[in-house]
């Protein structure tokens, strides 16, 4: 190495050796593993060249064993069926036994030496074989020995001795894993098959099949293997589901055959879910179905058709009386659980088939087959249903109220009202109960909701009373579900209660429209009703409630204006009444509900008057009164624009009325206060914009002012317009304000350019018409030419105009 060289110098190229030493020890690094790969790699799998990579197997050899024996097991019981069932007509009955049993012993006794050598998988193939080979001797057998025995009898016979060998076989060698579970699925057909050779019916096919069933759920109960297990669980839950629907199709073709089978379906369903901790809940609704349906199939059949669902609903809610906190440790709170849903749902079963008179007692009056106030009565809808669905309802709301849980109140609330309402229908009330028995529906649904909706007194919200906790096994888990429960509905139920309120007083309504005195008697009623709920409610249902008081009062002045024969434009004067009466009440009763109530009905009464435009003109300013009067309130200031639109739109109309075509007629009324309020405002805060403070108010008039001139031949609207612009410009310079300025100034040139517009036509009509396109270029070089002074010109207006106000 040459040391003559700078240290710099000397630095750079020792670090490059060393780089390139790093590099070649580990190309030689690399080289040598590959070369300890080829030299000591097994010898089934080839070398990979070098920089190369193996393809990996695609399968194990465990897997590719398993496949082979499989396919080979499965050519030789084919190859056996094809034998026995094709050939065996070659042979003679000695040497027909004897392949068969020769064939089935070696591959029965095969497996034993096969696993003691460790071959497992090809013992298992071997094992299977031979209990599909027993199969075939057992058919053989019929054939041959017993051609005449029935045959549903030799199978119930031979299942029940394969099912007895083959669990012998599998104790013999319990290694091998299909003997066991093929002994439980042969040991589910001996019972079925002997009931059905033995001539029984359904009945007792089904009953043997559930003795089957109690084996299946003892076996799970003993310390057996998975396959045994799972073969035993999918037998009894086939099985038990066939009883199960054979039991259902009795109980309403024979009740008194059915019950005792759902029964034991119950039974052996209440075991499983004692013993299935995971499946607890759904074997407990099946066995609480199984229940309802036995125990209400023989009393449906004593009672009338249409006491049918009333049964079924009263088992159904006896059963959901499991679900509260009973002192049964012997129940487990999953299978309580469940039995209560299964009640449940039977009980919500019976509820919907009930609905259908409820909406008929809602709806019906909006089908109206008579004129309002003839005095005739149509026929109830559905008339003729059976009376027992409002037996149903009132059922149903009796055992949610029994709950005392925060829902049950709410179901109960529900469904009174649903039984209030079906009355009617499936009595078939009169005219006159109908509409009472609607009332009371209103009166009870919005005293709920008035009493929902009102806090409790003497307690705090966040803490309610707690039940009590049951003792026992199960009592830490029934605390934990206390604690995890959602919080009383009481908004909820509010709400429920106003609306069904509402609903029941609107059918009423409806319903009243037959008679004269019955529409303003039923109108009276819900307006005391809903104006005692605004008064003694609280929260938001106090506002709903008094909108819809509010509401009611509307239907009767239109009533009363009506029976009164006044024309549609005086009843919208009338109709009047009803926002005035809102606006005085809303000083000692605050309802934003009602308020917007009033303000649509107002609406409308100024609608019924657009056909008579004098009397349109008087509806607006008295409205314009009651906004005026309601912008006295702080909270309702922005009243005051309605207020002056009112006013404003009054005195057009009014205008329209007298014939005036005079356009400042509507816009100097407009100008003049505009302009006294943008001087207060801009008294109070001097920072306001003249824009804001004068522009509204200038631009009402001289923008139609500006529009009439252009289309009037006479002089006298320019002089005037032209007086008016130039004092407006004068003012907005004397006191430097933008917007006089520029709108005076603007509407003053274009009132110029209006009256000299006749003379340019004429002047140019008489000039060459070569001379304007000449003028516009000489016009566009001088710009061009003096183009920057004229934008720092431009510049400083704009500033200057800026700085005004």
């Amino acid at each position: 190495m040459d040391t003559n060289l700078p240290p710099v110098e000397e630095l750079r190229r020792i670090d490059a050796e060393l780089t390139r030493l790093d590099a070649r020890r580990a190309e030689l690094l690399a080289r040598r593993a590959w070369l300890l790969g080829v030299l000591y790699a097994p010898a089934a799998r080839p070398a990979a060249p070098f920089g190369g990579v193996a393809a990996p197997p695609e399968t194990s050899p465990r897997g590719a064993q398993n496949v082979l024996l499989t396919l080979g097991g499965t050519l030789l019981a084919i190859a056996a069926l094809a034998f026995t069932l094709v050939s065996w007509g070659s042979m003679g009955i000695a040497g027909r036994s004897a392949v068969l049993l020769a064939v089935t012993s070696a591959a029965l006794a095969a497996p034993a030496v096969l696993l003691r050598r460790g071959l497992a998988s090809t013992a298992e193939a071997l094992g299977a074989l031979g209990l599909v080979l027993t199969v075939l001797d057992a058919y053989a057998l019929h054939r041959v020995a017993l051609p005449g025995t029935d045959g549903a009898g030799y199978a119930a016979g031979a299942s029940a001795v394969l099912a007895g060998a083959w669990a012998g076989y599998g104790g013999l060698l319990p290694r091998l894993r299909v003997p066991l579970p093929a002994a439980v699925a042969a040991a589910q057909l001996p019972l079925p098959l002997g009931a059905a050779a033995a001539g029984g019916g359904p009945a007792a096919v089904a009953w043997a099949v559930l003795v089957t069933v109690a084996g299946d759920l003892l076996l799970l109960g003993r310390p057996a293997g998975l396959p045994v297990r799972i073969t035993a669980g999918a037998s009894a839950g086939v099985l038990g589901s066939w009883a199960l629907l054979t039991g259902g199709r009795l109980s309403l073709t024979e009740p008194w055959s059915g019950a005792p089978l759902l029964l034991g379906c119950a039974a052996l369903g209440l075991y499983a879910a004692r013993a299935a901790r995971p499946a607890a809940p759904v074997l407990a609704v099946v066995a609480g179905l199984a229940a309802v349906g036995a125990v209400a199939g023989p009393a449906r059949a004593a009672l009338p058709g249409e006491w049918a669902v009333p049964v079924y609903t009263v088992c159904g809610l006896a059963l959901a009386a499991l679900w509260r906190p009973v002192r049964a440790a012997w129940i487990p709170a999953p299978v309580r659980a469940g039995l209560g849903l299964a009640g449940g749902s039977v009980a919500a079963l019976g509820v919907l088939w009930a609905l259908p008179p409820v909406l008929g007692g809602l709806l019906g009056p909006a089908d109206r087959s008579t004129g309002v106030w003839s005095g005739a009565h149509a026929a109830p809808p559905l008339g003729g249903y059976p009376a027992t669905a409002a037996l149903v309802l009132l059922l149903g709301a009796v055992a949610a109220g029994a709950t005392g849980r925060p829902w049950g109140r709410w179901g109960a609330l529900v469904l009174g009202w649903a039984f209030l309402m079906a009355l009617p229908v499936v009595l078939e009330l009169s005219y006159a109960a109908g509409l009472a028995v609607r009332l009371v529906a209103a009166a009870g649904a919005l005293a709920v909701a008035v009493r929902s909706g009102a806090p409790a007194r003497g307690l705090p919200e966040s803490a309610p009373e707690a039940p009590a906790r049951p003792e026992g096994a199960w009592g830490a888990s029934w605390t934990a579900g206390v604690a995890a429960a959602p919080p009383a509905p009481g908004g909820l139920t509010a709400w429920t209660g106003f609306a069904a309120g509402a609903a029941a007083a609107a059918s009423a309504a409806l319903l009243a429209l037959d008679a004269r005195g019955a529409t303003f008697a039923v109108s009276g009623v819900s307006f005391g009703l809903f104006a005692a709920a605004a008064v003694l409610g609280a929260g938001a249902v106090r506002g709903a409630a008094a909108g819809a008081a509010v509401l009611v009062a509307a239907g009767l002045v239109g009533a009363g204006a009506a029976a009164a024969g006044l024309a549609p434009s005086t009843a919208g004067l009338l109709l009047l009444l009803v926002p005035a009466g809102t606006a005085a009440l809303a000083t000692r009763v605050r309802s934003a509900a009602a308020e917007a109530t009033g303000g649509a009905v107002g609406l409308v009464a100024l609608v019924l008057t657009v056909p008579r435009p004098a009397v349109l003109a008087l509806a607006l300013a008295l409205a314009g009164v009651v906004a005026a009067a309601t912008a006295l309130r702080p909270e309702r200031r922005a009243a005051s624009w309605l207020a002056a639109a009112l006013f404003l739109g009054a005195a057009w109309v009014r205008l329209a009325v007298w014939g005036v075509a005079v356009p400042e007629a509507y816009t100097l009324p407009v100008t003049v206060p505009a302009l006294v309020v943008g001087v207060l405002r801009r008294r109070r805060d001097p920072a306001v914009s003249s824009w804001a403070a004068y522009g509204p108010g200038l631009g009402i008039t001289l923008l139609p002012g500006l529009v009439a001139v252009w289309s009037d031949p006479a002089w006298v609207r320019p002089l005037l317009l032209g007086a008016g612009a130039l004092a407006v410009t004068l003012l907005g310079a004397r006191f430097r304000l933008q917007a006089p300025l520029v709108l005076g100034g603007v509407a003053l040139v274009l009132v110029g350019v209006h009256e000299l517009a006749p003379y340019v036509v004429q002047l140019v009509g008489a000039l060459p018409r070569w001379l304007p396109p000449a003028a516009a270029g000489l016009l566009l070089l001088a710009v061009g030419a003096t183009y920057e002074r004229r934008l720092r010109e431009a510049r400083a207006l704009r500033e200057r105009l800026a700085r005004m106000g």
